[in-house]
């Protein structure tokens, strides 16, 4: 098992950021996203890093935060500093979605600039199946990319969006066969690192400005509401099913 959940390279321009628990599907500790969220923002203030490509090791990207570990409000915290890291870095970031992106693996993907994923991926808001509302950003990102009503259908009922699926709603910006995925990423990736690096600030900045106006006060209610939810019985059950894989029986309470 690897204790570090986060692993970075460098290659000239370009920082590799690997979610690296392949064995738990790099589902995320506090710990990691607290990592994760510390080496973007030393990429924000390197100007030697042009661009930054978010990946996962194995076979998923990121399964959302491990159940195993103490998820709390602290967890909900770490997860938005990542989320705004990502948005206020002034360089571009890919996401890189080789498998399964769900909770708020399926937020920090959405929170890069591009998402690039193979055709055998898909994403998912898993949290109401263990009692809990959507976080990371994921109200404000995924409504700005698919509108309401898709948004609130991903969140209430979590269901699998392949990725085929994903690219036609406007949800990620490109599809590609398994096969060419790592060849078409790293393209992108040195096309990038090629470009005209205070243009991209400007662009990045000016389409959240338009798109995403809500995403800090989004933060805020996810995370009072997520806090909330963390306490209650509904969750103890939820995350109780998923362990012994069962469906929950939910009470309100």
């Amino acid at each position: 098992m690897n204790p570090h959940g986060v692993r970075t390279t460098r290659e000239g321009a370009e920082l590799q950021v690997l979610l690296s628990r392949p064995d738990r599907l790099n589902a995320l500790r506090t710990a990691d996203l607290i990592d994760l969220t510390e080496a973007v923002e030393a990429a924000a203030d390197d100007d030697g890093v042009r661009v930054v490509l978010l990946a996962g090791e194995g076979r998923a990207f990121c399964s959302g935060a491990d159940l195993a570990s103490v998820v709390d409000a602290s967890t909900v915290d770490a997860a938005n500093r990542a989320i705004l890291a990502l948005r206020r870095i002034g360089k571009p970031v890919i996401a890189a979605v080789g498998g399964a992106a769900a909770g708020v693996g399926c937020s920090l993907a959405l929170a890069c600039d591009l998402v690039i994923a193979k055709r055998s991926a898909y994403f998912l808001l898993a949290f109401a199946d263990v009692g809990l509302m959507p976080d990371g950003g994921a109200t404000a990102l995924v409504p700005a990319a698919v509108g309401r009503a898709r948004a609130m259908r991903m969140a209430m009922l979590a269901e699998r969006i392949p990725a085929q699926t994903a690219t036609e709603w406007g949800l990620i910006s490109q599809v590609v066969d398994d096969d060419v995925f790592d060849t078409e990423v790293a393209s992108v990736t040195t096309r990038l690192a090629a470009g005209p690096p205070l243009a991209y600030a400007r662009i990045k900045r000016a389409v959240d400005e338009a798109a995403m106006p809500a995403l800090a006060r989004a933060l805020e209610i996810e995370r009072t509401g997520q806090a909330e939810l963390l306490r209650s019985r509904d969750y103890a059950e939820g995350v109780a099913a998923f362990k012994d894989r069962r469906k929950p029986k939910f009470t309100g309470t």
